[in-house]
């Protein structure tokens, strides 16, 4: 009996665990959310040094003058390797030794209110921005002089909308920690004027065999009116339109304000 109780006894069932379901995808969804938070956090990091370094920069150039910027080195680096028989041309000149007719030509093509603005012209980025979207891609960007530096100082000559709001930031930068004159000074500097002509001193000898502080009204209309496209009028110096627009700017530059 003890054998046939001992027997009947029912075996032991060993319970097994249902497999989870989509146990890869749950345990794949928190490492992957880690990663994109990794990365957006190492851009993140990247992007406020860059920005700590334009700020720091900038801060120097209160007391120290800039000696290149990023076009000149991108502009050395295209001639060597496809005209080594030139050579970046820049020599810096203190602002008192640049001529005042340059200084209100600039001023009378480029940006007639820059000793007034904060560094934004808003309807003439409004205007740029219109007239691109009707091209379908930029052409126009609305840039008032301290624009025209930041792009030159730091950025690339790629036209988008990614580098005009790096320029739109750098240019806050130098009108916070700058004043008008110092600003307008690295401008007449550094500006690119031909060929890799930098700079006002630079683009009196260059088209004038003159210096900075002794260009003539005419000159300096001339000068002002190429900076748009300073490589296309270095090679078409008889163009009809940069007689034309000189006489416009000309007529203009005794209404321009100086910084001081």
């Amino acid at each position: 009996m003890r054998r046939e109780a001992i027997g009947a006894q029912a075996p032991h069932k060993t319970l097994r665990r249902a497999p989870l379901r989509n146990g890869n995808a749950r345990g794949s969804r928190p490492g992957a959310l880690r990663w994109i938070v990794y990365v957006a956090s190492v851009f993140a990091i990247a992007w406020i040094g860059l920005q700590v370094f334009y700020l720091a920069q900038i801060a120097l150039w209160n007391v120290v003058d800039p000696q290149t910027t990023a076009f000149m080195r991108s502009d050395a680096a295209r001639l060597a390797s496809e005209r080594p028989d030139l050579a970046i041309q820049h020599q810096w000149v203190p602002y008192e030794q640049i001529s005042r007719n340059l200084k209100r030509a600039i001023i009378a093509s480029e940006d007639a209110n820059f000793v007034n603005n904060n560094g934004y012209e808003t309807d003439a980025i409004l205007q740029a921005w219109e007239r691109n979207k009707k091209r379908g891609h930029i052409v126009r960007g609305g840039s008032t002089i301290t624009q025209q530096l930041a792009r030159n100082l730091f950025l690339s000559r790629e036209k988008s909308y990614i580098r005009k709001g790096q320029e739109l930031i750098i240019t806050w930068m130098l009108e916070a920690l700058l004043d008008k004159e110092r600003i307008f000074e690295i401008y007449l500097n550094s500006v690119e004027w031909g060929n890799g002509v930098y700079g006002a001193q630079a683009a009196a000898r260059y088209y004038y065999r003159s210096t900075a502080a002794q260009l003539t009204p005419w000159q300096s209309a001339r000068l002002a009116v190429m900076l748009p496209r300073p490589k296309y009028f270095d090679e078409h110096r008889n163009s009809a339109y940069l007689a034309q627009r000189s006489g416009v700017i000309a007529r203009r530059m005794g209404a321009a304000e100086l910084p001081h």
